[in-house]
């Protein structure tokens, strides 16, 4: 497959998968109103498509969404673009039966746009041969040309005749130019006006601007008798009007003669150029008209009262007519000429000897570079509508806004592959695309497809409760009639309720911005003429955040108080170029924990913007919601043991000898504790863990230790109990003697004696006893 073709099924799939993937809607109420909405937009009329209660916008959606949705194939309704071509004449080149070449195909079309859908198609060229040459020679007749001006009138002829030798169909033309006649540039003494040329110089014409000679012939013996007539001239400063010269050969197109042929300029000068702004040193203020003011002697008139012309006046009429200058120039100027051809497309610049004896094989070897090389460009494009080229050349593919193909034979074929595309809805509207250098342009009519095509019926239908017609699925109402099924009429009891469906959150009805009609809100425009949208006409496209003082930055669409960003912007307000160089990270962008917006991180759950969302500064490690898992993978245990590959999936696992760094210590399910660390993948919650090999394990238990510690430990309770029982008995006796103690002290006055109180005596004798020791 040609490479062209390849490159063409590349970007239509790639049309197609736009289109697939994206309808922005904004006000949907008809199918009309989906189709204009964007190109991924397509409609479904079947009957019954919508829930009760459902907006009729869900019918308006990417073509496999509403396949998804359950609309049949045969129910989307969605608008193709298309071509016809109107004028369609074959290649050919000149003959004795058609003496006019057909060098471009087809010659006018008429297009039928989808707005938003790019539509291609072929525009063929060849170059005829026998396609006619028109030559006008401009030459400077300042003093300095004197020699030139010789040699111009025998070369001219050869020139005609070389051109004719190549095309078989050639005319030339001759013109001169000075400069105009006022201080600074030329010398207003009376005398000097007439006579610019020095004392010696017997022929001398006065001083001019520009001035017509002869227009375009193949009759030599004209073209010998009347350059013959022609003398040298003179002025005050080095540049000269040539500007001036070639604005008139350019706009003069009856008094030149230009046909429907190529068109070649030839500027023969030694000097420099005025452009617009240097008529100030004589007082000349009004700018230059680009417009013809031959006078009837074929003189420049308004020489003296316009300024020169800038280069992008004389470069703008130059791709108008389709002239192509070639400036002949002296050696010591020509950097100056070739800085001016790089504004001018299709422009060519050869190097005079002294005398100007090689302005022969300049002009052909000129010649031959211009027509060889095919520039095909638009002209007069409507706003909305763009136009792209791919070039399908014989050294490659170029695409670009312009079709360019360099070093085209005469007899070989070229094909450009056009696109066009239109932003919206458009009138009727028309543009060429046209051949720099030659006359033959392609007129393009464009028409934009915005309306939906129905097999509606014109009568009142079931679906729409009898009072109303079915308008590609939808109702449309017969007057008094109001609902998606025609179901409310106008003046109905129940008005309260159908007006509470216009209030949003209890908020004002339909936000203020419309009508409330039978439970739906009629919205009402905007200040720019636009209108609002929504369920309760919540939504504008003219409130959107800018920069630059533009609505979206210029780069996106406005949608319900968001941009929507073209293609390669991004940001709130489109302001950035889509790009993500700062913020790649390896094979990831942003480290997966955030999206890349004008060129830099927006990160999530606390992850740093400054290291690309490489570290976060207040996160932890989860150690210990790792441990499960950790144990699973690295030791075969633990809950996780049966379905570990499946619930530990984040974390990569080794088992190391030693560690360097030790951020983590868990313990397992058997009681034994885990040393590891842990490494944060890119993602979220994915880790890479090194895990120690040996685990911590508490040793097993030493029963006659254990067995003689306890008994130990109860003796030893036994014995502290025992003592404790003695200090607390001790405690309780020591405390009671102190109180009897305390009580009998307080009893000392019992001791005293009464003097009045006596005493009882008693005798006891012994009966046995006899006193006798």
């Amino acid at each position: 497959m040609p490479q062209a073709s390849k490159i063409i099924l590349l970007l239509l799939f790639g049309q197609y998968v736009y289109s697939q993937e994206e309808c922005i809607k904004s006000l949907v109420l008809s199918c009309n109103d989906c189709i204009k909405s964007g190109p991924g937009c397509t409609w479904c009329k079947k009957l019954n498509f919508t829930k009760p209660g459902e907006l009729e916008a869900v019918r308006c959606d990417t073509k496999q969404k509403l396949i998804e949705k359950g609309c049949p194939n045969d129910d989307i309704i969605n608008p193709l673009s298309d071509l016809t071509k109107i004028q369609n004449k074959p290649l050919r080149n000149a003959t004795e039966q058609t003496k006019t070449p057909v060098q471009l195909q087809p010659q006018e079309i008429e297009v039928n746009l989808r707005p938003g859908h790019a539509y291609t198609f072929e525009l063929k060229f060849k170059r005829a041969v026998g396609y006619p040459v028109d030559l006008y020679y401009l030459m400077d007749l300042s003093y300095s040309m004197g020699d030139d001006l010789n040699n111009v009138k025998n070369l001219g002829i050869k020139i005609l005749e070389k051109l004719q030798s190549i095309t078989g169909n050639a005319r030339i033309g001759f013109g001169s130019f000075v400069d105009k006649t006022v201080l600074p540039f030329t010398d207003t003494a009376e005398e000097k006006l007439k006579k610019p040329c020095p004392a010696s110089e017997v022929k001398c014409q006065p001083a001019f601007g520009f001035q017509h000679v002869l227009s375009l012939t193949n009759d030599k013996e004209q073209y010998t008798t009347l350059v013959s007539q022609q003398n040298i001239s003179g002025n005050l400063d080095i540049p000269e009007g040539g500007l001036d010269a070639m604005m008139q050969v350019v706009t003069c197109v009856h008094e030149i003669g230009w046909g429907n042929s190529t068109r070649l300029l030839v500027l023969a000068t030694d000097a420099g150029f005025h452009m617009a702004g240097d008529g100030k040193l004589a007082g000349i203020l009004e700018p230059n008209q680009e417009t013809c003011q031959l006078d009837n002697r074929n003189t420049y008139s308004k020489s003296n009262t316009w300024d020169y012309p800038s280069v992008g006046q004389i470069a703008r009429k130059l791709e108008e007519q389709n002239v192509q200058p070639i400036f002949a120039v002296t050696e010591d100027v020509s950097p100056i000429y070739k800085e001016l051809s790089k504004l001018i497309p299709k422009s060519a610049v050869g190097v005079l000897s002294k005398d100007s004896s090689n302005v022969v094989n300049l002009v052909v070897d000129a010649y031959n570079k211009l027509s060889s090389n095919i520039i095909v460009s638009h002209v007069g494009l409507p706003e909305g509508i763009s136009v792209t080229f791919i070039s399908n050349c014989p050294e490659g593919q170029k695409s670009s806004d312009k079709g360019i193909c360099n070093n085209v034979a005469i007899g070989q074929e070229v094909i450009f592959n056009v696109t066009v595309k239109a932003a919206k809805c458009l009138e009727k509207a028309t543009f060429n695309i046209s051949l720099l250098g030659f006359n033959e342009k392609l007129k393009v009519v464009v028409k934009t497809r915005c309306e939906c095509e129905c097999d509606n019926k014109d009568i009142t239908h079931e679906y729409c409760n009898y009072q109303g017609k079915v308008d590609c699925g939808i109702c449309s109402c017969n007057s008094g009639y109001l609902g998606q099924r025609c179901e409310c009429k106008l003046g109905v009891k129940d008005e309260a309720a159908l007006k509470a469906q216009c209030h949003k959150d209890n908020g004002t009805e339909c936000e203020g911005r419309g009508d409330c009609e039978c439970g739906l809100c009629k919205c009402h425009q905007t200040e720019g003429g636009k209108s609002y949208y929504g369920r309760h006409c919540e939504c504008d496209d003219e409130h959107c955040e800018k920069d630059k003082n533009k609505l979206c930055g210029g780069n996106g669409d406005c949608r319900c108080g968001e941009c929507i960003c073209h293609k390669g912007y991004e940001g709130t307000a489109c302001q950035c170029n889509k790009s993500d160089e700062n913020c790649l990270t390896g094979e990831t962008v942003c480290h997966g924990r955030g999206k890349c917006v004008c060129n830099k991180c927006e990160c999530q759950r606390g992850y740093s913007e400054h290291d690309r969302c490489g570290k976060c500064p207040k996160c932890k490690l989860p150690c210990k919601e790792s441990g499960h898992c950790v144990e699973c993978k690295a030791f075969g245990t633990g809950p996780y043991e049966k379905n570990c590959s499946v619930s530990c999936g984040h974390l990569e696992i080794t088992v190391e000898e030693k560690l360097a760094v030790k951020e983590c210590s868990e313990k397992d399910s058997l009681g034994c504790r885990m040393v590891f660390s842990m490494t944060e993948q890119d993602g979220f919650d994915k880790y890479y863990v090194k895990v120690l090999k040996d685990r911590e394990c508490p040793q097993g238990p030493n029963v006659a230790l254990i067995v003689g510690s306890s008994l130990a430990g109860v003796a030893l309770i036994g014995l502290l109990l025992l003592v404790i029982i003695k200090a607390i008995f001790y405690l309780k006796d020591l405390k009671e003697w102190k109180r009897f103690e305390k009580e009998a002290q307080r009893r000392q006055w019992a001791k005293s004696e009464n003097p009045l109180f006596q005493k009882a005596t008693t005798t006891v004798a012994n009966p046995a006893f006899t006193g006798d020791s």
